[in-house]
């Protein structure tokens, strides 16, 4: 293969922000520290920042280990679960992407978004790039 993959850097780039940015965002007085969450809510939470870790590991692993049409695919999948998930946790009754007094509707939509397009156009742009080799 004698073309850059931009694609799979691309896709990189997102399963980084997939393991590092729940830490980033959630390792505060917000959330973990926050004394006002019951302990089952910060379990949960810790989950969900393990879920981002394994995942973006995990995606990279695929990734890179051997740059197949396989590795691709699954690594672009694991990339994008996280924040799929994270979108699709509106739909549950009485959700809410913040907690009072916080005003905000959905200022998780800052990194989801642009996670799933940087993954989609890698994902395209690796398709490409393997096709013609």
């Amino acid at each position: 293969m004698n073309r850059k993959p931009w694609g799979r850097a691309l896709i990189s780039l997102s399963a980084l922000v997939t393991a590092v940015g729940p830490y980033r965002a959630d390792w505060n007085e917000t959330h973990v520290y926050n004394p006002a969450w019951p302990p089952h809510a910060k379990f949960h939470n810790g989950q969900t920042m393990s879920l981002g870790l394994t995942l973006g590991a995990t995606s990279l692993w695929q990734l890179w280990r051997r740059p197949t049409r396989a590795g691709l695919d699954a690594g672009a999948v694991l990339a994008s679960l996280y924040w799929v998930t994270q979108i699709s946790a509106l739909a549950y009754p009485g959700a809410k992407a913040v907690d009072p007094p916080g005003e905000a509707r959905f200022p998780q939509a800052k990194a989801a978004f642009p996670a799933l397009a940087v993954t989609a156009l890698g994902y395209l742009l690796e398709r490409r790039r393997l096709a013609r080799n």
